[in-house]
């Protein structure tokens, strides 16, 4: 049977996907959050999506990707190789991941079925998505249809972040009331520094610029 009043998060810990955990807690009875380590770089994600995950009462699970460090050797898998600081002129910068949302969500999927839920909410973006392709929209409307069709069972893909960029992104967590959850304990940095990170890798960046222009509007 299924249950809408219940939901699964793709939880990294960072900015995107914990806004929207707390963007879903508003809208379900029981969300849990599902992560994945797949021995990224920035692995101390996980230890801060599992302080939130605890602190508001969601149930937390970290499956076991490994498999993608192997297959798909790139930035955010290998100490060895140094992240791209500017968007090559052609094709996804190195920090792209092979597969990753496209595994992760067809995990994600698998779990969901088992307890009798459609709904899976992701933070992708096309609007800010750094050039890596399986964050646009018609890749994740695509593989809804792929995942209904594999499992027969009618998955409900949720992309609350899908059309906004980052500033509007800050703007939300304000709304909801999180601003400052995810400003100092949400791990987007790509090199694992809490909060504010590095400043200089383009995930610090992004999530930098959206801010000071967040702040700017709200004050002005």
């Amino acid at each position: 049977m299924k249950n809408q009043k219940q939901a699964i998060v793709i939880y990294s810990g960072g900015q995107d996907s914990t806004t929207c955990l707390f963007w879903a807690k508003k809208r379900y009875e029981e969300v849990i959050a599902v992560s994945f380590d797949y021995g990224q770089r920035h692995k101390a994600e996980l230890a801060c999506a599992a302080d939130i995950a605890k602190e508001y009462g969601v149930e937390h699970q970290i499956l076991d990707m490994s498999l993608l460090n192997q297959l798909a050797p790139n930035s955010l898998t290998r100490e060895d190789i140094q992240v791209d600081q500017d968007a090559p002129e052609q094709g996804p910068p190195n920090s792209f991941v092979d597969g990753r949302n496209m595994v992760f969500l067809t995990f994600a999927a698998i779990f969901a079925k088992q307890r009798g839920i459609t709904d899976l909410i992701t933070g992708v973006s096309q609007s800010d998505f750094s050039g890596y392709p399986d964050c646009r929209d018609i890749f994740i409307k695509s593989l809804n249809t792929t995942l209904n069709l594999a499992m027969d069972y009618e998955f409900d893909i949720i992309t609350p972040l899908m059309w906004i960029d980052k500033e509007e992104t800050w703007a939300l967590a304000d709304e909801l009331g999180v601003l400052d959850v995810i400003r100092d304990r949400t791990l987007t940095c790509y090199n694992g520094i809490p909060g504010d990170g590095c400043g200089e890798c383009p995930a610090c960046k992004l999530r930098r610029r959206g801010y000071e222009r967040y702040i700017q509007h709200k004050c002005s």
